[in-house]
């Protein structure tokens, strides 16, 4: 985008195995992490704890990105990973992380996802 400013920039990795442990603790306890759309988008999934790692990891990086850690009411389910119709990662904000987007006039969110064998790795970029 012309004219734009990076905001800033984010990443995280994760253990897919961490991943199958928080899904060994049920579904309740996935829902605090996950919108219902990820939930059903990543159980659709052969290896669905490779795609909850991924989206694990871009929550994270859209964390580090946004440089506040878990404050001011943060969630994780306030971040939502949702595929374009061509497969490509978007951020959809809620709630506190909307609100904090929009004061800070943030007008794109990148996210880049990957991952292989026993990890999961995403970069996110903020821009106003």
């Amino acid at each position: 985008m012309v004219g734009s400013v990076v905001f800033g920039i984010g990443t995280d990795i994760i253990e897919v195995e961490r991943v199958e442990e928080m899904l060994a603790k049920g579904k309740e306890y996935l829902e605090t992490i996950f919108t219902r759309g990820e939930v059903d988008y990543c159980e659709a999934k052969a290896r669905k704890s490779q795609h909850y790692a991924a989206r694990f990891a871009a929550k994270e990086a859209v964390l580090k990105a946004l440089g506040t850690g878990w404050r001011d009411g943060f969630a994780f389910a306030d971040i939502e990973i949702r595929n374009d119709n061509l497969g490509q990662p978007q951020v959809i904000p809620h709630g506190k992380i909307k609100e904090f987007l929009d004061h800070h006039r943030i007008t794109r969110t990148a996210i880049s996802m990957t991952h292989s064998g026993g990890l999961a790795i995403a970069v996110a970029i903020l821009e106003q």
